[in-house]
């Protein structure tokens, strides 16, 4: 009975591919060229979507099958079928190429959401072995786009690209002017196929959810639809950037010139061809290159933490793939009271930006304030309207700070300070594990902006790890400062009495004085690390 239970669950597998997959080839099909790249290229795709699928399944079935809930047994095996599918998984990326790889690339930026098996096995590969498109397609996307090759738009073009991936790679270039420029170029025939790989991909999603409930990642899918077709069209990557630097300069003028991003050459670029300014630098994670520059990593750390903070809080426009390859540090020309150089903070890759309305980034920032100065109240409350409910916000707060609630209201000022030992890390997979229908929950409650506001978050923790190898204090005084100015700035536009005032006043000095008191205790800090060395 079971194994008739098992043939007609992969049965259900792989009818539902063919059955999805073929309307998203009907849906797909504009013209004829159009069609016969997706007749040539679609079905050998669906073909190892439904052998990967059904693969994945039956071990999770089989494997687990009879074990004892909570058994040291069923907790390796799981871990061994974890395993074994997402090499499967990854496996199946880079053979399909495109969006797949993307998909991989969100699975490696979801610390603790996922299993930790899928995380590091997407994560260590995903980012640095991207497909590369031949010099010959290079020509293709050159030839459709402006009509003519590379060497006849530039001066100079180096057919072997600096930098791939999933999307795109990027070429170094030099204009007719004299100016050298990285060229980012569409890989071929990405749009062509992009409807109908989308549509395989969810039905895997769909049907994987089905069979096992608690893999719920329906989410990841509706997300990746709605943003894919804006990171294909690099005229709206152009726009963000500006918008971006325009962003800083208006509502952060006092970290603007900190915070930059390459100029585009708009008479070179088009929806898939970006012409840029070329940037020099280290990348984020480079330590070793940082220090070089003269720069200390610590004043990287700070700056990185409140350029997104500034995003998130007060601009409601967020960069949301701050992986360490799209941040590139260099010298800013300025020098802090120590004489060592103060840093810019160069951001690359603009296809992926999401906007926050008023009333999510009052509570996105509200919520951080709370966390901050553990205020459970103002936690349980911003939680709830973010859409954790009341029964999930003990789970919010701990996906958002990677912290236990025994932590996040614990009102020492480094609360949330993660140092990166071996037992942080294996307390944070112990609860990932534990509470995984809960996580599988609340990430179908959360509206998808916030979802990834989340992502944002365990990218920009990867890169501080790098950085000063845990989280610091410092950064989360950052975190808290630029969440309570953009909270009580949103309250100051809408007082309306002088009652009201007084109150966002009064609020406004008592915030201030817990930050200095917090500050005070970090120089304590400080101190005490010195003297101890």
């Amino acid at each position: 009975m079971a194994a008739r239970a098992i043939r007609t669950k992969l049965l259900l597998v792989g009818s539902a591919l063919c059955g999805g997959s073929g309307a998203a080839f009907i849906a797909s099909s504009e013209d004829p060229s159009r069609s016969l790249k997706l007749c040539t290229n679609i079905p050998v795709r669906l073909f190892r979507n439904t052998l990967t699928a059904a693969s994945i399944a039956f071990d999770y079935e089989y494997s687990l099958s009879g074990l004892a809930e909570g058994s040291s047994e069923k907790a390796k095996v799981k871990h061994e079928v974890h395993l074994r599918s997402a090499q499967k998984l990854q496996e199946l990326c880079f053979k399909n190429g495109g969006i797949y790889i993307k998909l991989g690339q969100h699975i490696g930026q979801l610390d603790y959401l996922v299993p930790e098996e899928y995380v590091h096995t997407m994560r260590d590969s995903m980012l640095n072995k991207c497909p590369v498109s031949s010099y010959e397609q290079v020509c293709e996307v050159f030839k459709k786009e402006v009509g003519e090759t590379p060497d006849k738009v530039f001066a100079e073009f180096d057919p072997v690209p600096i930098a791939s991936a999933s999307l795109a790679q990027v070429h170094v270039a030099r204009t007719h002017g004299g100016e050298k420029v990285a060229v980012k170029v569409q890989h071929a025939h990405m749009t062509d196929t992009a409807a109908a790989d989308t549509a395989a991909v969810g039905v895997i999603v769909n049907t994987l959810h089905r069979i096992f409930p608690s893999f719920d990642y329906r989410w990841l899918l509706d997300e990746m639809s709605e943003s894919l077709p804006k990171e294909l069209d690099f005229l709206v990557e152009a726009k963000n950037s500006e918008k971006c630097l325009d962003n800083f300069r208006k509502m952060s003028p006092h970290i603007a010139e900190y915070v930059y991003a390459p100029a585009v050459y708009w008479n070179l670029s088009s929806s898939k061809l970006l012409t840029m300014e070329f940037m020099d630098g280290a990348q984020v994670n480079d330590v070793a290159k940082i220090k070089k520059l003269g720069i200390q990593p610590y004043e990287v750390s700070k700056l990185v933490s409140q350029t997104f903070a500034e995003m998130m809080f007060k601009h409601g426009f967020v960069h949301c793939d701050p992986h360490a390859a799209n941040l590139i540090v260099r010298p800013s020309g300025k020098r802090n009271i120590y004489g060592k150089q103060k840093p810019q903070l160069v951001l690359l890759d603009h296809g992926l930006y999401k906007e926050l309305d008023f009333n999510t980034r009052f509570n996105y920032a509200s919520l951080w304030k709370a966390l901050v100065f553990s205020d459970a109240n103002a936690i349980k409350k911003h939680s709830a309207k973010l859409g954790a409910g009341d029964d999930l916000y003990v789970l919010f707060a701990g996906i958002l700070t990677m912290r236990p609630w025994k932590q996040v209201i614990n009102t020492s000022a480094d609360h949330l300070v993660i140092k990166g030992t071996t037992e942080d890390r294996s307390e944070l997979q112990m609860y990932a594990s534990q509470y995984f229908p809960q996580i599988s929950e609340l990430l179908r409650r959360l509206p998808r902006v916030i979802l990834l506001m989340l992502k944002t978050n365990d990218c920009l923790r990867s890169v501080n790890n790098e950085l000063v190898k845990g989280s610091s204090l410092e950064s989360f005084l950052i975190v808290g400062k630029v969440s309570s100015e953009a909270v009580l700035e949103a309250k100051w536009s809408q007082k309306k009495s002088l009652v009201q005032w007084l109150k966002v006043w009064l609020e406004g000095f008592s915030v201030e004085a817990r930050l200095w008191v917090m500050q005070f205790a970090l120089w304590v800090l400080q101190v005490r690390k010195a003297l101890t060395l």
